[in-house]
């Protein structure tokens, strides 16, 4: 694979570094996640420049350092095939679709355990007050309707803001997997040689799998974002079997 950085992963590092540092130096590491952080819609702190600035902002140290260095990895041998611009089309799709599909499970989730609490005789007014709070003042009163599952769905979608590139690297890691699927890489751990392929169903089924039945990481961390991963890969893989369709991989644009 070529080993020199391309402008658009470049320009993509430098962005994501700057607004790490930015949220770090500014406002007690909190003002960015509320400007840039993307929350449920119905949560008051929304706004709707969240559905791309999310994709520059992330959680610590290492959650920036592994999502850049998967950009480094998988995107600079995708952008020298693409081109620039079908690279950041693929890229800022891939982050969309990612957001999409964790909207949508989210807002189903929520939204069941928010009628099951309206059927229990809570007020919508009365709900929203308590989420809004951050404190569980009818705790109690929640549990002995909702599951510990249901509960969970209500708060943590509501009040827990989506960060990360991600979604938007796992849709360039898809499209690595179908360029290059024979070309093997050599794993740190286990130490191994392994087909591109084989790596790229690895990480997407083992994170299909946690989103879908355990809900708990097979690989990575327990807050990982399974399903904006799921997207992100799916959507990935879509636009780039709509290019080989058109035949668009025969021109670049730039």
């Amino acid at each position: 694979m070529r080993l020199g950085i391309t402008d658009a992963v470049k320009h993509l590092l430098i962005i994501n570094v700057v607004m790490f540092i930015g949220t770090m130096a500014i406002g007690n590491g909190q003002l960015f996640y509320d400007w840039f952080a993307f929350y449920f819609p119905k949560n008051p702190m929304f706004q709707p420049w969240q559905i791309l600035t999310h994709m520059f902002m992330h959680g610590d140290t290492s959650h920036l350092f592994f999502n850049m260095l998967m950009l480094y990895l998988t995107g600079v041998f995708v952008e020298s095939v693409l081109g620039m611009r079908k690279f950041l089309l693929l890229y800022f799709t891939s982050g969309f679709g990612a957001l999409l599909l964790t909207f949508v499970v989210n807002y189903f989730q929520f939204t069941f355990a928010f009628n099951d609490l309206l059927a229990a005789g809570f007020s919508e007014n009365q709900i929203f007050e308590v989420l809004n709070s951050g404190v569980l003042r009818y705790n109690l009163q929640w549990e002995s309707v909702l599951s510990e599952k249901g509960l969970k769905h209500l708060v943590v979608n509501y009040s827990t803001p989506m960060v990360g590139a991600s979604g938007a690297i796992m849709g360039v890691l898809a499209v690595l997997g179908l360029l290059i699927p024979n070309r093997e890489v050599f794993l740190i751990f286990p130490p191994i040689r392994l087909k591109i392929k084989y790596l790229v169903v690895g990480m997407i089924g083992s994170d299909f799998i946690s989103a879908l039945l355990t809900g708990t990481p097979l690989l990575g961390h327990s807050n990982t974002a399974y399903w904006a991963h799921v997207g992100g890969a799916i959507t990935g893989a879509l636009i780039f079997f709509y290019w080989k369709r058109k035949d668009i991989n025969k021109t670049r644009w730039n």
